[in-house]
C-alpha cells in the first residue's frame, strides 16, 4: 500500500504553476504537506497564487521555464529558501498568437515559436533540472502530455464548433511521451525518476455540443476539472511509485479506450 502522506519528497518545483493544471497541482501539494516553488511567466497568475498558497510553505518566482538561465536562477532560489529540490513538474503551456489554427492555415513563424517554446522548453527545463538532480543524487521529474499525444483526435467532436485540435499539439504531446521514456533510460542508475501524465480534456468553457459528444465517449464524468489530475501527481511523488519510471499515466475517464 502507498500513502501520499508517506512521501519521499518534500520540496517540489512547479513550472507553469499559474495555469489550470499547474495551479491545481501547487494547491494540492501544499495541502498534502509539501513545500512548493512556483515558476510562471505571468505576473497576474503569480498574484493570484499568492492569495491561494501560504507564504511559509511556498516560493513564487517570475520566470520562463524554457530559458535555461532563468531555470538555473529559480533552482538556486528554491535551494536557498528550502535547502533542496526533490521533484520538479513541468506544466508550462506557452502558445503563440497563431495557436489553434487549422492544419491548412499553419504559419511557419507560429510553428517555430510553438515547437520551440512547448517542446523545446520541456527539453531545456529537463536538462537544467536533471543536472541538479544528478549533483544531489536523487530526483523525480514529471511531465504533462495529453490524450492527444496518445490517440488521434475524434474529429467528429469538433463539427459545428469553431474549435480545432491543432496538429502541432498532437506532435508536441507525442514527443513529450518519447522525451519521458528517453530521459528515464538515459539516467539509469542515478536514482532519478522521469514520468509523464496524459490528461483528458479539461473544462474551460467549451461549447455544449462539443461537451455532449466528448462525454459520450467517456465512462462517467466526461471532460475533467484540473483537480481530477492531482491524484496521479501525488501517486508519482509517493513511496508507492518508487519503481515507476518512464511511464505515461493516462487520466481521461476512459476517453482513449
Amino acid at each position: 500500500m502507498y500513502s501520499v502522506t508517506e512521501k519521499k519528497v518534500g520540496v517540489v518545483l512547479v513550472a507553469g504553476a499559474g495555469g489550470r493544471i499547474g495551479s491545481s497541482v501547487a494547491r494540492a501539494l501544499v495541502g498534502h504537506g509539501f513545500l512548493v516553488a512556483c515558476i510562471d511567466r505571468s505576473e497576474e497568475a503569480l498574484r493570484s497564487l499568492r492569495l491561494q498558497l501560504p507564504e511559509e510553505c511556498s516560493l513564487l518566482m517570475s520566470g520562463d521555464a524554457g530559458e535555461p538561465d532563468e531555470v538555473d536562477a529559480c533552482l538556486l532560489r528554491c535551494v536557498n529558501r528550502f535547502g533542496k529540490i526533490d521533484a520538479a513538474i513541468y506544466a508550462s503551456y506557452p502558445r503563440s498568437s497563431g495557436w489553434g489554427k487549422k492544419f491548412e492555415e499553419i504559419r511557419k513563424t507560429d510553428l517555430d515559436e510553438d515547437l520551440t517554446n512547448q517542446l523545446g522548453g520541456a527539453i531545456l527545463f529537463s536538462q537544467r533540472v536533471l543536472k541538479w538532480f544528478i549533483e544531489q543524487g536523487h530526483g523525480n521529474l514529471i511531465h504533462f502530455s495529453s490524450i492527444m499525444g496518445v490517440c488521434t483526435p475524434r474529429f467528429d467532436n469538433y463539427h459545428g464548433t469553431n474549435m480545432v485540435s491543432p496538429l502541432e499539439y498532437t506532435a508536441i504531446k507525442s514527443a513529450i511521451i518519447a522525451l519521458t521514456k528517453y530521459l528515464a533510460k538515459y539516467y539509469k542508475g542515478n536514482n532519478i525518476q522521469v514520468n509523464c501524465i496524459s490528461p483528458g480534456g479539461i473544462l474551460a468553457g467549451q461549447p455544449e455540443e462539443f461537451l455532449r459528444r466528448y462525454s459520450g465517449q467517456c465512462n462517467s464524468k466526461g471532460m475533467l476539472d484540473a483537480d481530477d489530475i492531482v491524484g496521479a501527481v501525488l501517486y508519482l511523488l509517493s513511496t508507492g511509485a518508487r519503481y515507476v519510471n518512464g511511464q505515461n499515466i493516462v487520466v481521461d475517464d476512459g476517453w482513449s479506450l
